[in-house]
């Protein structure tokens, strides 16, 4: 079946869009449409030029007989500004105010058009970075990280904080949680995650960053490499931070319950992420 140009540009568009960081040859397009490499290049300038004014992405050609195209998940600083704006006022609405301080996020995790949102902004600030694998924490973490991971296109990791007999052989470590101060356990599972592998762990809230660094100290079990730490909110009033390098897109600078005000700024993410300042 022979493909006309504009049926080509929107079946490619489509195919890169669902196969991120993924190599895919010029051969496989000219197989695909019964079209010469040379007007599959063509089309792909096409795409390319519209990814970029339009914010979507970042076509990468790699020359060479073995080489094709990659599409990569790249957002504008433009695109991202108003967004973190909004989940910054979401988050500051009194209503979320529960008993203790604590904050009522289940409507925002539950969001899929902020999480995918979320997961575009963490992808496109690691893009270039070499990850294998996403990890979080059961349970806030997961929408997240499935969001970060369909856009990097590699597998997540959940760590659990109890053993499941669908799990196998587990690996079970202690860690400190970093505001209570108590004495915690996480469980990841043996065949979850290869020897070597670079990981970028996703979490939805983190406070001192016990957790996160309960992960870290999972990673040097299985002997795994830090690729980044990508957290949706961080609280800023703490005395001892157990985190260093991190990227938040929200920052929880304070909660006063009696007046029921909730303070929050944007997070260090275009401190960390340079991005596209066009």
């Amino acid at each position: 079946m022979k493909f006309r140009r504009s049926e080509r540009l929107i079946d490619m568009t489509n195919y890169l869009l669902e196969h991120p960081r993924q190599l895919v040859p010029l051969t496989f397009f000219a197989k695909r449409y019964g079209s010469a490499k040379s007007s599959i290049s063509e089309d792909l300038a096409i795409i390319k030029e519209t990814f970029e004014h339009r914010g979507i992405g970042a076509l990468q050609t790699v020359p060479g007989a073995a080489g094709g195209v990659k599409y990569y998940v790249k957002v504008k600083n433009e695109e991202a500004e108003p967004f973190i704006e909004k989940l910054c006022n979401l988050i500051a609405d009194p209503e979320r105010l529960l008993p203790g301080g604590y904050l009522f996020m289940t409507d925002i995790i539950g969001n899929p058009s902020i999480v995918n949102k979320v997961g575009r902004l963490f992808a496109s600030a690691y893009c270039d970075t070499k990850i294998d694998v996403v990890m979080t924490i059961a349970t806030k973490g997961i929408p997240i990280a499935y969001a970060v991971a369909s856009l990097l296109n590699v597998p997540v990791v959940i760590v659990r904080g109890d053993n499941k007999v669908t799990e196998g052989s587990t690996v079970s470590i202690n860690y400190v949680s970093g505001s209570t101060k108590r004495i915690q356990t996480m469980v990841l599972s043996k065949r979850s995650l290869a020897e070597g592998s670079n990981v970028l762990i996703v979490d939805d809230f983190m406070k001192a960053g016990g957790t996160v660094n309960g992960m870290i100290s999972m990673l040097y079990e299985f002997k795994a490499n830090l690729a980044g730490i990508a957290v949706l909110v961080e609280s800023e009033n703490i005395e001892e931070r157990l985190v260093d390098e991190y990227l938040s897109l929200v920052k929880l600078s304070d909660v006063d319950v009696r007046a029921k005000k909730i303070n929050v700024n944007k997070g260090n993410y275009f401190v960390k992420n340079k991005g596209d300042k066009r």
